[in-house]
Order: C-alpha cells, then sequence, then structure tokens
C-alpha cells in the first residue's frame, strides 16, 4: 500500500511531481483547500492512520479501499485506492459537508492515540 496523491485532488501541487502538476476537477474535494501538504506529510499521515488500524474493513489477501487520519491541526482527511485494481492511494480533506464522518473518525483516532 502506497500513498501517492492525484492531480484532481490538488489545487496547491508541492512536490508530488505530477504532469499537469494539477488537474483540479469541481466535482473533486482539494486536499490542500486550507494549506499545501506535502508528499512526505501526506505518506507520514497514511501510515499512521494504517498504524491506528484506521482503515475500511477487507478480505483475506486484500487491501482496504479507505484509510483515514487526522493531521496535527484536527483536519481529516480520507485516503482511497481501487482495491479490485491497485494498492496506489490518493487523499483528500473531507469536508464540512460530512459532518458526522469526521466526527466519527476524530473520535476513533483519539481513542486509539492514547
Amino acid at each position: 500500500m502506497t500513498y501517492v496523491g492525484s492531480a484532481t485532488h490538488k489545487l496547491h501541487p508541492g512536490d508530488y511531481g505530477f504532469q499537469p502538476p494539477q488537474n483540479p476537477r469541481p466535482t473533486k474535494s482539494p486536499c490542500d483547500a486550507f494549506r499545501s501538504v506535502l508528499l512526505g506529510e501526506a505518506q507520514d499521515l497514511f501510515r499512521q492512520g494504517i498504524m491506528r488500524g484506521m482503515v475500511s474493513a477487507f478480505g483475506p489477501g486484500q487491501v482496504p479501499k479507505y484509510v483515514w487520519c487526522v493531521d496535527a491541526a484536527g483536519e481529516v482527511y480520507e485516503a482511497k485506492t481501487r482495491p479490485e485494481r491497485e494498492t496506489r492511494y490518493h487523499g483528500y480533506r473531507i469536508g464540512p459537508d460530512e459532518r458526522d464522518m469526521c466526527r466519527y473518525v476524530l473520535k476513533e483516532w483519539m481513542q486509539r492515540c492514547r
């Protein structure tokens, strides 16, 4: 499982090396709407989510479709892949339109930090 990002979720491409460097789509949630998230930080957050078990259900020999994490400022992110085809993930910030999911992920994250 690897976090690689996606230009369709970027307003500020940072150090991802995408070609074109950014290609935000109006229907996609940008992961960097509030601040630029560099690749190393995104990969670290992805690892933390996995280490804390913040993943969707998955079967034997499969990978989870989703990994969730929370940054130092309390912003909730979701990484996603197509588990039937790949193990490369891209992520985005979970926005205010999904308040219940944000609350759930924050609660679980804090409980698993102990």
